[in-house]
């Protein structure tokens, strides 16, 4: 199955998933009516609000990778863009985030951490492959499309290594360049 099939797959039942992404809001905004404010990170809220917001978070970020590679690598209309698969996980997630941050401290959910780390790690990977592919640069190493995978792999990875080597603790180990 490609992921074109499973676009199209995911497409064929909009309401469920629609309903599905409505409801992890929705959850949120019930569950912050559970606790008063500030408690949100106390031991059996902080696992529920980090389920809430995996459940938000994965598939906002995977729509927000496939639109911002179906808008500029592709190219394609995002008019024509089936828009539960497209833009409501991403709308889901930044309302469910919105909805937890006024009574919830992120740095007290676990897990959330990481998260962050690889929306930032995946946005400026983005950055930099659509400079790479805006600039032509690829071109030059007579490579096709499959070398521009290649180098999305080592620039992501070594942002990895250097976000890591340049924000660990003291006591955290040093890991070696990934190439």
């Amino acid at each position: 199955m490609s992921v074109r099939e499973l676009i199209a797959a995911i497409g064929e039942y909009q309401i469920a998933v629609a309903a599905t992404l409505a409801a992890v809001p929705v959850l949120a905004f019930v569950v912050t009516l559970l606790h008063p404010k500030g408690e949100g990170g106390q031991s059996p809220w902080r696992y529920i609000y980090a389920l809430l917001v995996y459940f938000a978070c994965l598939p906002g970020i995977m729509a927000a990778v496939l639109t911002g590679y179906t808008m500029m690598f592709i190219k394609a209309n995002l008019l024509d863009a089936n828009a539960v698969v497209y833009f409501l996980p991403i709308v889901s997630m930044v309302v469910t985030l919105m909805v937890m941050k006024r009574q919830v401290d992120f740095d007290e959910i676990p897990g959330f951490d990481r998260l962050s780390g690889l929306m930032v790690l995946l946005g400026i990977t983005f950055m930099i492959l659509l400079a790479i592919e805006k600039t032509r640069i690829w071109i030059v190493f007579g490579g096709g499309f499959t070398a521009l995978l290649a180098i999305v792999a080592v620039v992501f990875a070594l942002l990895k290594w250097g976000g890591y080597m340049l924000f660990r603790r003291r006591d955290e180990p040093k890991i070696d360049m990934p190439l």
